[in-house]
């Protein structure tokens, strides 16, 4: 499904107030979006389904459901089927997870391209916008886990370029930002929103 930037931006705006309350504070957090269901799930074990017991089966998802990190989606589909039958819940495990993960998955990223529209963060809004655009699971959960991290590193090294070509700066500021901008994504992040606030401007 190719989308174009313009109804990637609408499809963003228009779901906004939904976002807002149904997804994981992906924007608090920019460096490191919290994982999802696919660890909990990959977690639970080694077995494939068709070996777990019925048993094995129940424990797996409420595991999934008792995860704080799971999705609005995967969590409805998970509740529907621990209601259900074993059939219904091994379904689940196998292919219905996964295909709600892939929702939940949508979700969050647009999201997240909401909020970097809104602020600007042109590496995001591009990484974004192309796994939105290829609209596969495999592209989605790339950006979420990989993607969107170092993009927003990318954002962030522009953002204190900006600081570091201001003349007016201090020294004690200039200092700060000349060491943070070799830094890790997390250390990038964390002189954007507090370091830089705690040396003399």
């Amino acid at each position: 499904m190719r989308l174009t930037r313009a109804a990637l931006t609408m499809a963003a705006t228009a779901l906004t107030p939904a976002l807002l309350l149904t997804t994981p504070a992906f924007a608090a957090e920019p460096s490191a979006p919290s994982p999802t269901t696919v660890a909990t799930a990959a977690a639970t074990a080694d077995l494939s389904v068709d070996e777990m017991s019925d048993d094995d089966v129940r424990v797996a998802i409420a595991r999934i459901i008792a995860d704080p990190n799971t999705g609005k989606a995967v969590y409805a589909a998970a509740q529907a089927a621990l209601d259900g039958t074993i059939e219904d819940q091994r379904y689940f495990l196998e292919t219905g997870r996964w295909i709600a993960q892939f929702e939940d998955d949508r979700v969050a990223t647009f999201r997240i391209l909401h909020t970097a529209q809104q602020s600007k963060d042109k590496a995001v809004i591009r990484e974004a916008t192309k796994a939105l655009e290829a609209d596969t699971p495999q592209a989605l959960r790339a950006f979420l886990e990989t993607g969107y991290r170092l993009a927003q590193a990318e954002d962030d090294r522009v953002a204190i370029a900006r600081i570091l070509a201001d003349p007016s700066i201090s020294d004690a500021l200039r200092a700060a930002a000349e060491k943070a901008i070799d830094g890790t994504p997390e250390e990038l992040r964390y002189f954007l929103e507090v370091g830089q606030y705690e040396v003399d401007r």
